[in-house]
């Protein structure tokens, strides 16, 4: 069974940045299309970000293009580059594979910027 662990969350100012990691166990991510969402409490689940199998399409939403970068090394992660942080930003983190409609997510990571 396919499990993703998520990493490198946590506190940062305003204008700052952080990596977000996404590694798997039981199995690897060549043939998954992967994504990052993100949930505020209170809130739905957000996509911000997804990424191909092969790493040749990505898609990022209004609220993080130009800040936020997606990539994947085609075996066992996937990573979000996140830079020029609001406050706005501030939620809990998810990654996701997806193949043949079927999800897997992580557990999350929270990240916090601070004004």
């Amino acid at each position: 069974q396919l499990q993703l662990v998520e990493s490198g969350g946590g506190l940062v100012q305003s204008g700052g940045s952080l990596r977000l990691s996404c590694s798997a166990t039981g199995g690897t991510l060549e043939k998954y299309f992967l994504g990052w969402f993100r949930q505020v409490p209170g809130k739905e689940r957000e996509g911000i970000s997804c990424i191909s199998t092969r790493g040749g399409s990505v898609n990022y939403a209004e609220s993080v293009k130009g800040r936020f970068t997606i990539s994947r090394d085609n075996a066992k992660n996937t990573t979000l580059q996140m830079n020029s942080l609001t406050p706005e930003d501030t939620a809990i983190y998810y990654c996701n594979a997806n193949r043949y409609g079927v999800d897997y997510w992580g557990q999350g990571t929270q990240v916090t910027v601070s004004s």
